[in-house]
């Protein structure tokens, strides 16, 4: 069932955000100052504010839990995966500044998305679902368990079940093959355009979710997954093994040996941050735990390299032609600063070696929110330090403004409490039977029988009756 605010509500709400951005500190001539804690605390409040602008889902007729798309329909910029990451974002944020106004929003968004099985395969979507779509809907949910997030309801899932049904399902056999001698799909039904093809995303991310499980649970069938996921990553040459460069994957055809070496900076950093929580888990064993070190020490190395010229984040792969960065490609800075930041609470001994960067980069990104109306929206250039016109190149939308959000809030990385487990705090409620029984994008729906087109006819009749006895009672009483 759709939840949804009442018409009433939505205007209530649309009058609040006028009135509240009349209160918010617009953005001077040289952006956003973050020098001091306070400011930091107060530009990041003004961002979150101008980022869930681009948001409707709690308004009256609209879904909870996605960004306005898909490109397809021609609803908007956006495709379904990305709402779970702005509901990630909004997490880190409520986590890193004690800011507690987006909660209830948050919360309602990803509830909204779980689908029946509670795995993040909404029914709406299972036609056009990528494992790494459904892998970003999972780490918000690992996340919003590691932070603390309030848990849901009693009656609602859980946020451990939840990222525990996502491992399930992508552990399941029917997602993985003797193809390239393993791995993720990127795509989940057969029928899929990219159903051919093993991208390193996927399977970044079915690693990062089990190395966080490890950490959480002590579960070590977790770390298990982790570490061969990790090791079929290398083996299949997306990891260069000189310069430890991440390439995006190959097709199963070619035995994924015909690599596309385009370069994307979350595939990097998702894997630092994995390796990051296998170092943490794997403590007490010397020899391991130094793997894991020099794996976050290279690919570490790597992203700063290729990614952070000058110390200031650049998407590789289209920054710098106009118009060759997707949406999707334009939200990727965001997700390198909130995972590396992340990597220094876990794996201590990169903290000198990131969060320098990550300041010079905020900064950048900071100086250039001086465009719109208002004079503080932000683009997705942050090298030139002044706003690119959207007239030039349209790059003013929810992906550029959840960059600098999560480049912003993350300066505050060493006043929060790190990813708990459940024996250090954790309070949200595992299942770790969560997804098995699942019925997976790869199956075929099942038929619908004479007993069930009967059951909704009935289910029909009793609610109009329902409704009538509603109406009667609504506008027959006092």
């Amino acid at each position: 069932m759709r939840t949804t605010s009442s018409p009433r509500g939505a205007k209530w709400l649309t009058a609040l955000f006028a009135a509240a951005a009349c209160l918010l500190p617009a953005a001077n001539a040289q952006g956003y100052a973050i020098d001091t804690t306070d400011n930091i605390r107060a530009s990041a409040k003004t961002l979150a504010f101008d980022l869930m602008k681009f948001y409707n889902g709690n308004q009256s007729g609209q879904i909870p839990g996605i960004l306005p798309g898909p490109p397809s329909d021609g609803k908007g910029d956006y495709y379904w995966w990305e709402g779970g990451a702005l509901m990630g974002t909004m997490i880190d944020y409520w986590h890193l500044t004690g800011d507690t106004t987006y909660n209830d929003v948050i919360t309602q968004g990803i509830l909204h998305q779980v689908g029946d099985n509670r795995d993040f395969q909404p029914l709406n979507f299972t036609a056009s679902l990528g494992n790494d779509d459904q892998g970003f809907w999972g780490m918000t949910a690992m996340l919003a368990a590691e932070n603390k997030f309030p848990n849901p309801p009693a009656d609602q899932p859980q946020w451990l079940a939840l990222a525990q049904a996502v491992w399930a399902t992508q552990a399941a056999p029917d997602r993985h093959d003797d193809t390239c001698n393993g791995g993720l799909r990127w795509q989940i039904p057969p029928t899929n355009n990219g159903y051919d093809y093993k991208n390193t995303i996927a399977n970044a991310i079915f690693f990062n979710m089990g190395a966080r499980l490890a950490r959480y649970t002590r579960n070590e069938t977790y770390a298990t997954w982790a570490t061969k996921q990790f090791q079929w990553i290398y083996d299949v040459n997306y990891i260069d093994h000189d310069s430890w460069k991440v390439y995006d994957g190959g097709h199963v055809e070619h035995n994924c040996t015909d690599i596309n070496k385009a370069q994307f900076s979350y595939s990097a950093a998702i894997l630092v941050q994995g390796a990051a929580f296998m170092y943490n888990y794997t403590e007490g064993d010397a020899a391991t735990q130094d793997m894991w070190k020099t794996r976050i020490e290279k690919l570490t190395e790597g992203l700063f390299r290729d990614f952070f010229p000058k110390g200031i984040a650049f998407e590789l792969a289209c920054e710098g032609r106009q118009g060759a960065c997707t949406p999707d490609m334009v939200s990727f800075k965001g997700y390198v600063h909130r995972w590396m930041a992340m990597v220094t609470q876990i794996a201590p001994f990169t903290r000198d070696t990131i969060l320098p960067v990550l300041k010079t980069s905020a900064e950048a990104a900071a100086k250039q929110c001086t465009g719109g109306s208002t004079g503080r929206v932000c683009g997705f250039y942050w090298s030139g330090g002044v706003f690119v016109d959207p007239a030039v190149d349209k790059t003013t939308g929810a992906g550029e403004a959840m960059d600098v959000l999560a480049a912003v809030s993350s300066l505050l990385i060493d006043e929060a409490d790190p990813p708990v487990t459940n024996t250090t705090g954790g309070t949200s409620k595992g299942d770790p039977n969560a997804g098995t029984g699942s019925r997976h994008a790869t199956e075929p729906a099942k038929p619908i029988t004479t007993a069930d087109k009967a059951g909704a006819a009935m289910c029909t009749i009793l609610l109009i009756a329902g409704g009538i006895a509603i109406w009667i009672f609504m506008n027959l009483g006092d």
